[in-house]
């Protein structure tokens, strides 16, 4: 009796597929659905960048799915948009630099964080400045109190802040280097 051993070729998809449901795993943490992970991981192991419509067949998902669920991955920085002479579809590729997704998707966060964070604490700031007038000391106490925690608050911030210029401008690699690629 002949047991029927895999290929090579058969091998490779199974570690494929392994890294694919560990990549759409992944995504989960950063809010994406696993389909779009798989999605990522499509292009990923892509050799050549991909329509909408060759995504659409690979997957098996809708044109619909297929493009919200890359606007989603090019949003967050995991696939970019690419020109190719001759083709008049967009084509799309996977960001393989995981710095650069790291740096684009937590920046782009850290951006909207710090923004309604910063605009909150602005208007806050000196309706509780005024605060501190009132008669009702229980009143001016809280006042006092909230001024000291959204002091706290912008410090992180600013500190929030030059973290994300660090890592936009590549200084961090300065403190915390790339890793090479390691020799065997």
């Amino acid at each position: 009796m002949k047991l029927n051993c895999p290929s090579d070729m058969d091998k490779l998809e199974i570690a494929r597929r392994r890294i694919s449901t560990v990549m759409a795993k992944t995504m989960d943490l950063y809010g994406t659905p696993p389909s779009i992970g798989m999605l990522y991981a499509t292009l990923y192991f892509s050799e050549d960048p991909l329509t909408l419509d060759e995504l659409k067949e690979s997957m098996g998902m809708s044109k619909t799915s297929m493009s919200t669920g890359v606007r989603k991955l090019e949003e967050n920085h995991f696939v970019n948009k690419v020109w190719q002479k001759g083709v008049r579809k967009d084509l799309y590729e996977a960001q393989k630099d995981f710095y650069e997704s790291f740096i684009g998707f937590y920046c782009n966060m850290w951006h909207r964080e710090l923004e309604l964070n910063m605009e909150a604490i602005r208007k806050a700031e000196p309706e509780l400045k005024a605060l501190l007038k009132s008669s009702d000391e229980e009143v001016r106490r809280l006042a006092e109190r909230d001024l000291a925690q959204l002091e706290n608050g912008q410090n992180y911030y600013k500190w929030l802040e030059k973290l994300v210029k660090s890592l936009e401008s590549g200084k961090i690699f300065d403190f915390i280097p790339k890793l090479e690629k390691e020799v065997d």
